[in-house]
């Protein structure tokens, strides 16, 4: 074979390497607005509005004869959404392992995914039930998707550029967030002018964060291509049996698992901020619903630079310390939040730009450091146990966040009690010897880890 001809076809993989790495991009772009407008800007003080319009006077609904605090129904549906995506998320990743398709399920779950949040414009009135039957489907759909969509990385970038997809795809995904909160913004701030009332133009919110995720997901489910694995054609197992056999690998790898139990608990911290901080200002500080907007724009914005910064520091300092970097930052900025005076929303904005200054970066690279921790061949089902450290497993940090406002009727505390799980996620990662771990992984171990 001559020399023009080989560097014609490296040239051709990496033409492809690239036209698939764009369209991976693109599902971070068509998800995360469901993150962004649903989940931490619109959903949470809506929905509590609407069980609060249900509630019996001493301010309780009762879902299956349970006597809830109107207050608490958003945080404990989401922790139930998680629970629910427990159920899922091994049967999704030991399938796409089993059968090599890993497309037809991810469109089966943005699909769904996309119709509940679209489903969510007929939540009105004293509809709460209806309000978190559609949570729980929207976010254990997201949840099993994010599966699927995170064992690609592998797949589509080779070790020396992952901390940058990854990171990229983060980026990707703010910037939809950011873009489709402008127009969330001037149709909210100007409900009056296109003649719908606040609460349709919420509901018209979030609606459209179902049709933005349904419509973008075309793109990668163009791009993105099945590959066949190890296991591939193998006879499927039932998917609990499968999580079993890979903790039982992994505890051949106990440094993998070892960064699993830390991300499990640093980020169970994190996406509780994500889904309770417009709780917190709406309810605890009395911010409105258009300076909770502009606050999760902020946030939107530098975490697109904040993920891209944080990139290029673990090119110099490595993934591991960069990531503890930013749980020292998550630290401080949650404990300044519990001293926030009610009614200044310029403080809000100030802890808003800390809070997005570090999450897609720490997001992103623990994505990417994971990444190396993977035996090749196994990415889906790693990545199913990783999404349920991800997603699958945040549901103590709502718990621990709706029971603490249920015993002491303030958000303060509620939001308080989540730097726990930044100090102790920053000690159990600190311990984990990454080099050694992508080494036992059997992957190359990169210069900077």
């Amino acid at each position: 074979m001559s020399t023009e001809t080989v560097r014609a076809q490296a040239t051709e993989e990496v033409t492809e390497r690239r036209r698939e790495q764009h369209g991976w991009y693109f599902y971070d772009w068509a998800c995360s607005v469901y993150s962004t407008s649903v989940l931490t800007v619109f959903l949470g003080p809506y929905l509590t509005s609407v069980a609060k319009h249900a509630a019996d006077a001493g301010g309780f609904v009762h879902p299956l004869g349970i006597p809830v605090r109107a207050g608490s129904f958003f945080a404990y549906a989401v922790s139930a959404s998680v629970i629910v995506s427990i159920f899922v998320m091994p049967m999704a990743g030991a399938a796409a392992d089993r059968t090599g398709r890993k497309k037809p399920l991810l469109a089966l779950c943005a699909y769904l995914g996309a119709t509940a949040t679209t489903g969510m414009f007929f939540l009105d009135g004293d509809r709460y039930l209806l309000g978190g039957l559609l949570l729980i489907v929207a976010n254990a759909s997201v949840a099993v998707s994010m599966v699927l969509y995170n064992s690609y990385l592998p797949q589509i970038a080779p070790p020396e550029e992952r901390d940058a997809v990854s990171s990229r795809g983060w980026a990707f995904g703010y910037a939809a967030g950011s873009l489709m909160l402008v127009v969330n913004l001037v149709l909210y701030s100007a409900h009056d002018s296109f003649g719908v009332s606040e609460s349709t133009a919420v509901r018209i919110c979030l609606a459209s964060a179902g049709v933005w995720w349904g419509a973008f997901t075309l793109v990668p489910l163009k791009r993105l291509r099945d590959r066949p694995t190890a296991s591939a054609g193998q006879a499927p197992g039932h998917g609990w049996r499968q999580l079993a056999a890979t903790v039982r690998d992994m505890r051949g790898k106990p440094l993998t698992l070892a960064f699993l139990f830390a991300y499990l608990v640093y980020n169970d911290g994190i996406q509780t901020v994500i889904s309770q901080a417009s709780v917190y200002g709406s309810e605890e500080l009395g911010l409105s619903q258009s300076t909770l907007i502009v606050a999760v724009l902020l946030v939107q914005v530098l975490a697109v630079g904040g993920a891209l910064g944080m990139g290029r520091l673990a090119r110099t300092y490595g993934a591991k310390r960069t990531i503890l970097g930013s749980l020292v930052a998550w630290t401080v900025t949650l404990g300044a939040g519990y001293f926030l005076p009610a009614g200044a929303p310029v403080w809000f904005f100030v802890l808003a730009a800390g809070i997005g200054l570090v999450l897609g970066g720490s997001q992103a690279l623990s994505r990417s450091l994971f990444s190396h921790l993977v035996p090749s061949g196994k990415e889906a089902e790693y990545f199913s146990a990783y999404e349920m450290s991800d997603r699958g497993m945040s549901w103590l940090g709502p718990l621990l966040f709706g029971l603490t406002y249920q015993l002491t009727g303030s958000y303060r505390d509620a939001i308080i009690s989540l730097v726990a799980f930044f100090v102790i996620g920053f000690v159990l990662l600190a311990r984990v010897p990454v080099r050694q771990a992508v080494h036992d992984a059997g992957n190359p171990v990169p210069d900077r880890i």
